[in-house]
């Protein structure tokens, strides 16, 4: 539970020394619609973000993808925003029901997800 509030807290843009978060990205990059998007993934990924980056791209053909370890590397929370055409027309809670049915193997080891997801313009 404190790996999880530690995670929560950096997640939330806390200085808290004793939460060693591994950043590669800005998170406010990550939540950026209008960033730069990958059709291959990026090469510094985790096994677990690669995991679930090529997951998504198989089954969204995405648009924008970011996938982050926010939980300090351990890989027990994740940061996901997607955009895709398949989102038209759907309702938030239905984009991402259909997020964590693709990711349903990789949600039963981990401890927390925040997913946003986007309909392209």
């Amino acid at each position: 539970m404190l790996q999880l509030r530690l995670a929560v807290r950096q997640w939330a843009g806390s200085n808290n020394p004793s939460a060693t978060v591994r950043s590669r990205t800005p998170l406010s990059s990550l939540w950026n619609p209008a960033s730069r998007s990958y059709s291959a993934p990026p090469s510094d990924l985790s096994e677990g973000e690669r995991d679930i980056y090529q997951k998504l791209t198989e089954k969204f053909s995405p648009t924008t993808l970011r996938v982050q370890d926010v939980s300090g590397g351990c890989g027990s929370f994740y940061a996901i925003m997607i955009a895709s055409d398949q989102f038209k027309g759907l309702s938030r809670v239905k984009q991402h029901q259909l997020v964590t049915q693709t990711l349903e193997k990789e949600i039963a080891s981990i401890h927390g997800l925040q997913i946003k997801t986007v309909v392209p313009e």
